[in-house]
């Protein structure tokens, strides 16, 4: 497990910004504890400094992963993040967007959300705006970018 430099960490916030905004700072220094940002090959990994500090003691190669995964470098640089992270995410996001119980099951499946089958939508939502989905039942299902403006 490396530490981020400055560059990858310029990225991934930026990545996280456009979906919980100024609340970074909260995943950061929660209440339970200081947590980091790790990457290893190429995967950013979400964990406690106490975990991390515990994780010194295994070799790099024995290593599997370690925390909450949020995402990975590509090879150009690019930061992708993963499903992994919505349970971390979904609190703080900005923008969201629920769906009816009839199109959940067809977005799950990966299609898209046609006007029909959205339910509310967070008021002056961009259009291109990142957002999180959730479920009429405030259950967070997955991620996107909003089409249309509010």
């Amino acid at each position: 497990m490396w530490p981020l430099t400055k560059n990858e960490t310029r990225v991934l916030f930026e990545k996280l910004a456009r979906y919980v905004g100024e609340n970074i700072q909260l995943l950061v220094d929660r209440p339970d504890g200081t947590y980091c940002f790790s990457l290893h090959k190429d995967r950013v990994y979400y964990l406690s400094e106490r975990l991390l500090k515990l994780a010194t003691d295994i070799p790099q190669d024995s290593l599997v992963s370690l925390g909450t995964c949020f995402g990975k470098f590509t090879k150009t640089q690019k930061f992708q993040l993963h499903i992994t992270a919505l349970d971390y995410r979904a609190p703080y996001a900005k923008y969201k967007v629920w769906v009816k119980p009839g199109a959940e099951q067809s977005f799950l499946y990966g299609n898209h959300l046609l006007k029909s089958g959205l339910g509310y939508i967070t008021e002056s939502t961009a259009q291109y705006q990142e957002v999180v989905v959730y479920s009429m039942a405030d259950v967070p299902l997955g991620f996107g970018v909003a089409a249309k403006t509010t």
